[in-house]
């Protein structure tokens, strides 16, 4: 993976993870920083739309799709990736969230929301803070979803 730190965000579905994110991505780019977010998902998805040309290309078989203008590409891999493979596709940016993968060797900040009726994920390593509206029994850092700009604080130190 290149030199570019990574943290990810991890929580039972229906927590605030997107929310929280955004709110993240916003404080972060106001500090002039570059970033990536990567999403997993664990459902299927379809990012193309049926008939298009890019689709159609995908239907015929080619196991990675590009389409490009003069202000966004977006490449489809029609093929497994690995984490550290598409980590490692992304450059020049300043720090990539991940949001979702419970799994892997990268920082992993944890939440929790009560309302939801579930606890933290479970079997996780290297969780480097918390994000409840709960109080946590931990020595690690506890923020509120609230906290956006202490949460940008603490991953810009760590």
């Amino acid at each position: 993976m290149p030199n570019i730190p990574v943290i990810s965000f991890v929580a039972y579905s229906g927590t605030g993870k997107t929310t929280l994110i955004e709110k993240l991505v916003a404080e972060l780019k106001a500090r002039g920083l570059r970033v990536a977010v990567i999403k997993h998902d664990a459902h299927d998805f379809d990012v193309d739309k049926s008939g298009k040309d890019t689709w159609r290309f995908t239907q015929a078989g080619a196991d990675v799709v590009a389409i490009v203008n003069a202000t966004h590409a977006a490449v489809m891999e029609n093929r497994p990736v690995t984490f550290e493979d598409l980590v490692a596709k992304i450059t020049d940016v300043d720090i990539i969230i991940t949001e979702g993968w419970k799994t892997g060797d990268v920082p992993k900040i944890a939440l929790r929301r009560a309302a939801t009726g579930n606890g933290f994920p479970e079997d996780l390593t290297n969780v480097v803070a918390f994000i409840s509206d709960t109080p946590v029994e931990s020595e690690l850092p506890r923020f509120d979803f609230t906290d956006v700009s202490e949460i940008a604080d603490f991953i810009c130190r760590n």
